[in-house]
């Protein structure tokens, strides 16, 4: 019996979003598009440099996996997220945007360690990019303690963020789920979270993937990168052998998927994009949602492509309750 359609693992990160122009960038020595991860004192230089944009700043609860589980509860699944935060108020805060979204989560995230939950720091461009720069806390010390055997036991599918390469000991904890999983007869997923990861750990997300995942998350960088080619025909044929499905995204042009026998594209609509921060999050919480509910590979992208195009089109990595069911609403009179 199952109690849970998603068991995710990831970052748990207080989102700061703030809007910037490509040469504020430039002068704050950030690379555009990308993931950096930063210390503290980085982080706090950075806000300082930008305190007269702060009076348009959003707060979130975030990471990449939370987005996905978040987003896959308020479509309708029951979920269970695996994270770290520290004993301080965006910890307590943390915890609070989980419930309030649906979430479980491990008891002893009520048992947190003296430290600093993890913070993002989002800046925006008028093109809609968005550049992270992440201090993980406490999130770097996330580990196989944070996995809840019974919990992963009750549940369908595993959601592994890929960003958790960057910490060996998260690594460790995203490889130990996988393999329960796989033992106990539960699908996996994993994302390759960010180009960047992918350039500077290409090993260790191969390790994460072990012999390969039911179904692989990725943007078109991502793809092209992980398998060393300019050719987007050439990746989807090169990804077989570490997934058996997989979903790409594509951006404004939709995505392609593959659901281990047959390849589908799938167009996005078109929105007049304002911020990126979120798309492939929600895509896969979307995606997983329609999977879950035995959608095909086709109606299942459509709906992941319309609710990334919903959040790139408004400020802010997921999206308010209400628009899940109007999405599911116009998907199925579609």
């Amino acid at each position: 019996m199952h109690q849970y359609d998603l068991y995710g693992i990831g970052a748990a990160l207080l989102d700061t979003e703030i809007e910037v122009s490509d040469n504020d960038l430039q002068s704050l020595g950030v690379d555009k598009g990308v993931m950096t991860l930063v210390d503290d004192s980085r982080q706090h230089q950075l806000v300082n440099d930008l305190k007269d944009h702060l009076v348009t700043a959003s707060h979130a609860c975030g990471g990449s996996g939370a987005n996905t589980v978040i987003a896959a509860s308020y479509f309708g699944l029951d979920t269970f997220y695996s994270c770290k935060v520290a004993a301080d108020d965006n910890g307590v805060f943390y915890r609070d945007n989980l419930a309030a979204a649906g979430v479980s989560y491990p008891k002893a995230l009520h048992r947190a360690d003296a430290g600093i939950t993890g913070k993002c720091l989002v800046l925006i461009t008028p093109d809609a990019e968005r550049s992270m720069n992440t201090f993980l806390g406490i999130s770097a010390e996330l580990s196989v303690a944070e996995l809840d055997e019974e919990a992963l036991a009750r549940s369908r599918w595993a959601y592994i963020e890929g960003y958790l390469v960057s910490s060996p000991t998260g690594r460790a904890a995203a490889i130990e789920l996988r393999q329960q999983a796989e033992q106990k007869g539960v699908k996996t997923a994993l994302s390759l979270s960010d180009p960047m990861m992918v350039q500077l750990f290409h090993d260790g997300l191969k390790e994460m993937l072990g012999g390969g995942v039911d179904l692989l998350f990725c943007n078109r960088d991502e793809a092209l990168r992980f398998c060393g080619t300019e050719e987007l025909a050439e990746a989807a044929q090169a990804l077989r052998q570490y997934c058996r499905a997989f979903a790409i995204t594509l951006g404004a042009e939709g995505a392609l998927l593959w659901d281990g026998e047959q390849e589908y594209r799938v167009a996005a609509p078109s929105v007049k994009a304002v911020d990126t921060n979120g798309a492939g999050d929600m895509f896969a919480g979307a995606f997983l949602y329609g999977i879950n509910r035995n959608l095909g590979y086709q109606e299942a992208g459509e709906l992941a492509c319309a609710a990334a195009a919903q959040v790139v089109s408004q400020y802010g990595p997921r999206l308010r309750p209400e628009q899940h069911s109007a999405l599911l609403a116009q998907t199925a009179s579609a």
